[in-house]
């Protein structure tokens, strides 16, 4: 692996992944905060409970976009399984860590999603499948997002995509488990919200 581009490639990812869409857009559309509603966090699912599902819709979109512009930029450079792998954790990182919210951020699913559609696209189907089966019944979010990035990452295995891309699955599975750590505390202890679209008064 070439070091400088590798270098390179990670600080595209981590500038791409640090853009909060959640943050920018609700302040556009909608003209709040949305750190100071709900549960505070910049992802979809708070802003589909504070403002919504149409601009959580965008949200999503330009959380899971933003991951795949870095690697779309980045390939025009190398096609090395290993490069992209770097700048897709550098994304996931940014998103997580966003260097323009103090180094706080989302919880990584949907730039994570981005992340699998462009580099282990079947794990990606798996577990938007299995994500939406779980939500759909159980209506927690939290709970589909942590069994689904688990089976996604399972499925960049069995499928024996490139190394450093199941690599990188099973690293971005950790990532959302991790960041999902007081979600999983409030299931065990059945005080995790169910999801329900928001209907906050706003311009």
């Amino acid at each position: 692996m070439d070091f400088m581009l590798g270098i390179g490639g990670f600080i595209l990812g981590y500038l791409f992944g640090s853009v909060p869409c959640g943050l920018w857009l609700v302040q556009a559309l909608h003209g709040i905060d949305i750190r100071n509603y709900g549960s505070g966090n910049i992802g979809t699912t708070n802003v589909f409970r504070t403002v919504g599902p149409k601009t959580a819709a965008a949200v999503l979109l330009g959380d899971m976009l933003k991951g795949i512009a870095a690697l779309v930029i980045l390939s025009k450079f190398t096609g090395e399984p290993s490069l992209i792998a770097v700048s897709a954790l550098g994304a996931l990182l940014g998103h997580n860590y966003s260097l323009f919210l103090g180094f706080k951020g989302g919880k990584g699913v949907a730039t994570g999603l981005g992340l699998f559609l462009y580099m282990l696209p079947w794990g990606a189907m798996a577990g938007l499948g299995v994500w939406i089966v779980i939500v759909l019944i159980t209506r927690y979010v939290s709970l589909g997002s942590v069994i689904a990035a688990a089976v996604a990452a399972a499925t960049g295995w069995y499928l024996g995509y490139p190394v450093p891309y199941a690599v990188f699955g099973t690293l971005a599975c950790l990532f959302v488990i991790i960041r999902h750590k007081d979600n999983i505390k409030r299931l065990l202890d059945g005080t995790e919200s169910k999801i329900k679209p928001g209907h906050l008064n706003t311009k």
